[in-house]
């Protein structure tokens, strides 16, 4: 939990539209060490924009040839909109953060003024005309999704579901679903947000790690995989994309929930893939308003944002208003430069590439600058929705710097803050009508993808036994989507069999039968021989558990990546015996595996797998240099290395020509220079209470970023495992908990430019448990962290208002070097 960082160079918190830079983040402007130069000069002096009209602000709008762009709702009728989500009726709701950043010293963000709004167009013109407040009175609401009837709102730390039961457009069912959707205050874009119901029935969300189901009324929480920093969506197939702030496209190509299993396998390429090479933006005028823009290399020469800094909301197109081309690309916001920029999509054998469609321009641009694209949404009539924010100021006060504050001033950026409006996208001459979705097996066959989706939802939400038949007809539709959605609404229904699962193993498209493989039962035994597409392969590889048939098809295929890392979601600790199952059929694909099993061991840094492993390399001369090459592997991500006591010497290590990476690591009793075993001081009945609170405190407030394992995710957390922060003095990790950490900050030797944000929810006993677990958790043995302490350092500490920074945390307790002799 500690050290729960703000991602730059590609976070993976929940950003929310913030105007977050890819420099550092910083603690305050009023911190010289954080916010930038003091004394800033603002090299475009562009005069004070003036806030335009929903009328004026479409005069402004450049948006691809070819379509148009349309008002749907505005201020007074909104305010601050975040996201939005339509229900199976055509209704709107619409998510407000009207909290949000009055001034610079975000002085309103814990008034109760959030609200969700309920909008309809009654008189079918395309345009919202009544809006009942659905929710209101809340602090900093930041998603909201239709679903059952009502909606899942977040309120953090909770996320509600919320339901009119009398028919007057205000909820009346406010029920609590989790409690760790977030946290109460802190920075907005470090919250959890996006809930989404993707095709395998589960509800995901962007910077959550955990899946909720909901299963005959009843909400089921399991655990899956953190991801995004702000905005989820999903493709045809049901893969997950997302973003960070300087990174506008991320996916993960196979189930987030099998990577759940093996934590170790914090490098794969399937998960979290960066998909798009060319990031370039082309905005249609000068953006000095970011939070770097003294630095040259952020704005070009005439004042224009070239990189993304901002990035959010993204989503893959799957309406049927647009042309054919346009399906399955993917349309991206970035709120900084005031544009939407669009991607086209490819694939090739389960990996898929976004490309940068344009040279010198975007899908849509505005000379706005209070144009604010924060969320990006599929409707039902198949048109493109924007979310726009419609403000001066998206960068939270927490990490403003002095020359993002002058240019905010300069040039009245301030007011006003009670703005805000929902955009349509269609093409030119279009009459695209929404759609009303029933809970019909036929509007599965729909070429709207948000029809499809809604209706696979109605279904499996109501349970619907009925809509079996149907669903079984539709496994020979010839639209394979159409048999696709089928198959996992009738997962849904809890309606497989083997003989369904049979049927679509054999379907003719590769897509199709990938889901087959998601759903078949645990205990089902694949035909390997009849299939060849890697996609397909790499979902039987996650789903197959007889180890004995785990092993020929990797003997064959182990050198493909996709089901590599497909089969090795399922062998942690069992990758040393798995390891010499290979050894017995030599083939460069099985050497591929064994190699990334010894890469897999040694950065569990357990002794008996690694003595398993260096007794397979003595064993196995053909395998010998991949295992020595796998063992001697260190973690990029960390430049300290954590010794790795054996019992004693391994026999076959003077044969063995070792690596001085691992030769240095391997230490037993009586090996020459090696120090003093560690002494592990057992935790007092006091201490083991702590430590049991505190890994109830981590599985709910700190799991999201630094993940169950403690690995961290790249550009959301860094690792806790063997970190110097978390195994040196607890009373530096207490600060950071009660204050928050400003990057940049080393942690194992690499530099991290994110942020931890304060946790002021915790008590000195909730801290002292946080931190005893994390000291005694993974192996670690560092000593309890005792209540006493924390009471003792938050009076010390009691006046402090900003975040640390590293460069305080490692003089803490230092004389100031002029009283130093």
């Amino acid at each position: 939990m500690p050290v729960r960082f703000k991602a730059s160079t590609l976070v993976l918190s929940s950003t929310f539209l913030i105007l977050v830079s890819t420099f550092p983040p910083q603690a305050g402007a009023v911190h010289s060490k954080n916010a930038g130069p003091e004394k800033v000069e603002l090299k475009f002096k562009l005069p004070p924009p003036k806030p335009l009209s929903p009328e004026e602000a479409m005069k402004v709008f450049q948006v691809e040839k070819g379509f148009r762009i349309e008002l749907v709702a505005s201020e007074p009728m909104i305010q601050a909109p975040v996201a939005m989500s339509f229900d199976d009726q055509g209704r709107l709701y619409v998510c407000e953060m009207r909290g949000y950043m009055h001034d610079l010293a975000g002085s309103t963000e814990k008034e109760p003024t959030g609200r969700v709004s309920l909008l309809e167009d009654t008189d079918g013109d395309g345009r919202m005309d009544k809006a009942t407040a659905f929710l209101d009175k809340v602090v900093m609401p930041r998603a909201v999704m239709a679903v059952n009837g009502g909606a899942l709102i977040a309120v953090p730390p909770q996320l509600l579901f919320c339901k009119d039961t009398d028919g007057d457009g205000v909820a009346d069912v406010k029920e609590v679903i989790a409690t760790d959707f977030g946290t109460l205050g802190g920075q907005p874009e470090h919250m959890a947000n996006s809930p989404v119901w993707a095709m395998d029935n589960s509800i995901w969300s962007a910077g959550y790690s955990s899946r909720l189901k909901l299963r005959g009324g009843v909400w089921q929480k399991d655990v899956g995989l953190g991801r995004g920093q702000w905005g989820l969506c999903q493709d045809d197939h049901g893969r997950l994309y997302f973003n960070y702030n300087s990174d506008m496209l991320r996916a993960d190509l196979l189930p987030t929930e099998a990577f759940a299993r093996n934590p170790l396998l914090r490098e794969a390429s399937s998960i979290n893939a960066k998909l798009a090479a060319d990031q370039t933006l082309y905005a249609s005028h000068p953006t000095p308003g970011v939070n770097r823009g003294y630095d040259a290399k952020t704005l070009s020469a005439d004042g224009r944002l070239t990189k993304p800094t901002a990035t959010c909301g993204a989503l893959i197109y799957r309406g049927d208003a647009f042309p054919a081309s346009y399906r399955g690309n993917a349309f991206v916001p970035e709120p900084a430069a005031n544009l939407v920029k669009r991607f086209t999509m490819s694939e090739a054998d389960g990996l898929v590439k976004a490309t940068n469609t344009a040279k010198g321009s975007e899908f849509l641009t505005s000379t706005d600058e209070r144009f604010r694209p924060v969320n990006a949404c599929n409707g039902p009539d198949g048109a493109l929705y924007l979310v726009d924010m419609y403000r001066g100021i998206i960068q939270h006060q927490s990490f403003l710097t002095h020359y993002l504050i002058a240019n905010i001033q300069a040039r009245k950026l301030e007011q006003p803050f009670n703005m805000g409006r929902i955009w349509r996208i269609v093409p030119e001459g279009s009459s695209a009508k929404p759609v009303k979705v029933t809970k019909d097996a036929k509007m599965l066959t729909h070429p709207n993808g948000w029809v499809r989706d809604t209706a696979q939802r109605l279904i499996v939400e109501a349970a619907d036994a009925s809509a079996v038949p149907a669903l079984k007809e539709l496994l020979q539709n010839e639209s394979a989507i159409a048999r696709e959605h089928a198959l996992w609404t009738l997962d849904g229904l809890a309606a497989i069999t083997p003989d369904l699962v049979k049927t679509a193993l054999a379907d003719k498209n590769e897509h199709v039968r990938a889901a087959a493989a998601r759903v078949a039962p645990r205990d089902y035994v694949f035909d390997l021989a009849a299939e060849k597409h890697p996609l397909v392969l790499a979902h039987i590889a996650i789903k197959t558990i007889n180890d004995a048939a785990l092993a020929p098809l990797l003997v064959t295929h182990g050198k493909n990546a996709l089901i590599r890392e497909a089969a090795l979601t399922g062998l942690r600790g069992k990758e040393a015996a798995f390891a010499k199952t290979l050894a017995q059929t030599p083939s460069d694909a099985s050497k591929a595996v064994i190699g990334a099993l010894a890469e897999l061991i040694v950065l569990a840094g357990k002794a008996g797998p690694i003595a398993e492993m260096l007794e397979l390399a003595a064993n196995s001369p053909e395998n010998r240099d991949t295992i020595l090459k796998g063992l001697a592997k260190t973690d990029s991500k960390s430049k300290t290395v954590k010794l790795v006591w054996l019992e004693k010497e391994p026999e076959h290590l003077k044969q063995l020509k070792l690596a001085s990476s691992l030769a240095n690591r391997l230490v037993w009793p009586g090996k020459p220079g090696a120090p003093a075993p560690p002494v592990i001081k057992p935790l007092t009945e006091t201490q083991t209470a702590l430590f049991e609170k505190g890994k109830t405190i981590y599985a709910t407030l700190c799991a999201a970023c630094h993940q169950p394992h403690g690995f961290g995710l790249d550009g959301l957390a860094p690792p806790l495992v063997d970190s110097e922060w978390v195994l040196g003095k607890p009373e530096v990790l207490a600060r950071i908990v009660m204050h928050g950490l400003a990057g940049p900050v080393k942690v194992s030797g690499r530099t991290y430019n994110l942020a931890m944000p304060p946790l002021p929810q915790l008590t000195d006993e909730d801290i002292a448990g946080v931190l005893t677990y994390i000291r005694r958790e993974w192996e670690h043995t560092a000593g309890a962290m005792e209540t006493k302490s924390v009471t003792a350092i938050r009076e010390q500490e009691k006046t402090r208002s900003m975040m640390w920074t590293e460069t305080e945390l490692k003089n803490l307790g230092k004389k100031p070097a002029a009283q130093t002799k």
